[in-house]
C-alpha cells in the first residue's frame, strides 16, 4: 500500500487549501472510499484519475458536501479547508457551495437567460447592493468563463440555446460568480467535442491562477494537459499523489503504472 502518512507532504503546509484525513465514504453497506488521506494546494490545478467506478467523482463530492443530498450515504473522517472542518454542524451548506463552486459533466444551465443564470448565485447571496453592481458581477464572471464576447449581444437569450461547449463555459462562469475558493469539475469535457474540449482546457489553466480546481477526468491525456498535481484513485483507495510529471513518467506504486500504460481500466 502506498504510504498514506507521506501523500500530500510536497504540498507547502502554508500552500495547502484542502486537506483531507482519514476519509472513509459509504452507500449503506457499500464502503466507498477508504482511508483517504491528502493536502490540495491552492492556485493550482489538481486532477483525480481512476478507473471508472473507483471512487473519485465520490470524493470530490465530499468536498462540497453534495453527498449529504443521498440518504444512504454516511462521510466520516475530516475534511478541512483553510483550516476549518467543512462537516461542523455549524457550517451552512449552502454558504459552503458558495465557495465551493462544482461544474457537472453534462452542461446544466438553468432555464433562465444568461444574464440570470450568471445572477442567480450573486442575488441569493446578496453580493451585489444593486443593478449596476450585479451588471458589472454579470460581465466579470462571463470574462472569466471566456464567453463574454459570444453572448455580449444576447445576454437576454436563453442559455439553452447556447451551443454545448459553450453552455459549458456559462456554467463554469456561473460557478465562478460567487467569487469561490475552490472550484469543483466533474468530468467537464466529457460530453463536448474536440474544440470545445480545448477551450475548456484553456480556460481551466487560466482559472488556477485565481481559484484552487480540482478536476475528474477520465482522459489521462487531459490530466497531463491541465494539471500540476495528479491522484490516482482504485477501487476506492487513494494509491498514489504527486507532482502530474511524475505520476506519469514515474510512478512509485505497479497499480498506478497498469493504469497509466493501460493494463488495468
Amino acid at each position: 500500500m502506498y504510504d498514506t502518512e507521506k501523500l500530500g507532504t510536497d504540498v507547502n503546509q502554508n500552500d495547502t487549501k484542502i486537506s483531507a484525513r482519514n476519509v472513509q465514504v459509504y452507500y449503506g453497506d457499500t464502503h466507498a472510499i477508504k482511508d483517504v488521506n491528502v493536502d490540495i494546494g491552492s492556485k493550482a490545478v489538481t486532477a483525480f484519475i481512476g478507473p471508472s467506478g473507483c471512487g473519485k467523482s465520490t470524493f470530490l463530492r465530499c468536498i462540497n458536501r453534495m453527498n449529504d443530498t443521498i440518504d444512504v450515504c454516511r462521510v466520516e473522517g475530516d475534511i478541512k479547508i483553510d483550516g476549518e472542518d467543512i462537516y461542523d454542524k455549524r457550517v451552512d451548506p449552502v454558504q459552503l457551495r458558495a465557495k465551493v463552486g462544482m461544474v457537472f459533466q453534462k452542461p446544466n444551465p438553468f432555464p433562465k437567460s444568461i444574464y440570470d443564470n450568471i445572477a442567480y448565485g450573486p442575488r441569493i447571496h446578496g453580493l451585489a447592493k444593486n443593478k449596476a453592481e450585479l451588471d458589472e458581477i454579470v460581465e466579470k464572471s462571463l470574462r472569466r468563463g471566456a464567453i463574454w464576447n459570444e453572448v455580449k449581444d444576447r445576454l437576454h437569450a436563453p442559455g439553452t440555446g447556447l451551443s454545448g461547449g459553450q453552455q459549458q463555459r456559462l456554467c463554469i462562469a456561473r460557478a465562478v460568480a460567487t467569487e469561490p475558493e475552490v472550484l469543483l469539475m466533474d468530468e467537464p469535457c466529457s460530453a463536448l467535442d474536440p474544440i470545445a474540449t480545448a477551450q475548456v482546457e484553456e480556460l481551466i489553466d487560466e482559472l488556477r491562477d485565481q481559484f484552487s480546481v480540482v478536476i475528474v477526468t477520465h482522459s489521462m491525456q487531459q490530466a497531463a494537459r491541465v494539471s500540476q498535481k495528479t491522484a490516482f484513485f482504485h477501487l476506492g483507495n487513494l494509491v498514489e499523489y504527486g507532482d502530474t510529471s511524475q505520476i506519469f513518467t514515474n510512478p512509485k506504486d505497479e497499480r498506478t503504472e497498469s493504469y497509466i500504460t493501460g493494463r488495468i481500466g
